[in-house]
């Protein structure tokens, strides 16, 4: 017996559907403006600021909790790392940073924050759950980057002054080794797959890649951007493409990130940005990278895969951190 089939919808109600049907979530940048004590909300679908949160006193390290509930911003004036829920754009709490906190580094299950304390030469570990505090490392004059290794046995820590990166055991608590780096180290970013670790040196105008488990230098990476005299090439922030394959560089006054090809440790290309680049961020499906530009308040959208600067979004004054929603 041959079963009669179902009528086709009409197109109209096909259209009315598909329209009804929720849109795809659009990711959520959060930057610091330091100057402003503020952090931009900034909705990357529609490329734009949605929202001010006002915040402590100059702002600049900022991260977000895996799930996305929660934002944690260093409020460095008032010595403390504050808590903002993400669903009501609030501040609900706060965390001991210990005195002046300039950048952190969450662990990648969100359970602690390493925090660099520029002013007493430590890093606290803080328990984020318990809000508490439970340890504190001495490190290198004025303690700058910090960085997790993927399996968060390994913390990263840079001292500016000491020239130095740090490499502490979660499990002792302990510094295990310091490798000398060119002056002024500023950024520390472990590869996704955690083979290397790559620091940025703002006065050497450098970035020393490491070997994590020999505590060797393998490689030093230069730069030279025509017209530019050396000592306005700054390296700061770093991010690393979702597939490693890639992994840019924030040069500071020189305006421009750097695009380093990770196999042959070449510079691919310069990027024109705005004045004074910061520190970077990638979009979860790995296909924008945001960067922070002080001087001219605003992010730079770059295409990842057509390396292009797509889009110039104004922000508050003085942006220095950004993060971006997980999902």
């Amino acid at each position: 017996m041959q079963v009669p089939m179902k009528p086709l919808l009409p197109a109209a109600s096909l259209i009315a559907l598909l329209l009804a049907a929720p849109a795809a979530h659009a990711y959520t940048a959060y930057v610091t403006n330091e100057r402003d004590n503020t952090v931009s909300v900034v909705d990357l679908d529609k490329q734009a600021v949605v929202k001010t949160i006002p915040v402590g006193q100059r702002p600049r390290g900022i991260a977000i909790a895996p799930d996305g509930k929660q934002l944690f911003v260093c409020a460095s004036d008032d010595d403390t790392i504050e808590i903002i829920d993400t669903k009501t754009e609030k501040v609900v709490g706060d965390l001991p940073s210990g005195p002046d906190p300039e950048t952190f580094a969450l662990a990648p299950d969100g359970k602690q924050l390493y925090v660099s304390n520029e002013n007493d030469a430590m890093v606290t570990i803080i328990d984020v759950a318990s809000r508490k505090a439970i340890d504190q490392i001495p490190t290198g004059v004025e303690p700058e980057g910090m960085a997790v290794s993927p399996d968060n046995k390994v913390v990263v820590n840079t001292s500016e002054t000491t020239n130095m990166a740090h490499f502490i055991d979660f499990a002792t608590k302990k510094v295990v080794a310091s490798v000398l780096v060119p002056p002024r180290p500023r950024g520390a970013a472990f590869k996704n797959d955690g083979s290397e670790v790559w620091v940025s040196s703002e006065l050497g105008g450098t970035v020393t890649v490491i070997d994590p488990v020999a505590h060797k230098v393998t490689h030093t990476i230069h730069f030279t951007v025509q017209g530019l005299r050396a000592d306005a090439i700054q390296p700061v922030g770093i991010a690393f493409s979702k597939d490693d394959s890639l992994v840019f560089v924030a040069l500071g006054p020189a305006n421009r990130v750097a695009v380093i090809d990770t196999k042959t440790y070449a510079v691919k290309k310069y990027l024109l940005v705005g004045q004074r680049v910061w520190h970077l961020a990638l979009t979860p499906d790995g296909k924008e990278m945001l960067t922070t530009n002080g001087l001219t308040n605003d992010v730079s959208v770059i295409d990842v895969a057509d390396l292009k600067v797509t889009k110039s979004i104004q922000v508050g004054r003085l942006p220095w951190g950004v993060a971006v929603s997980p999902q």
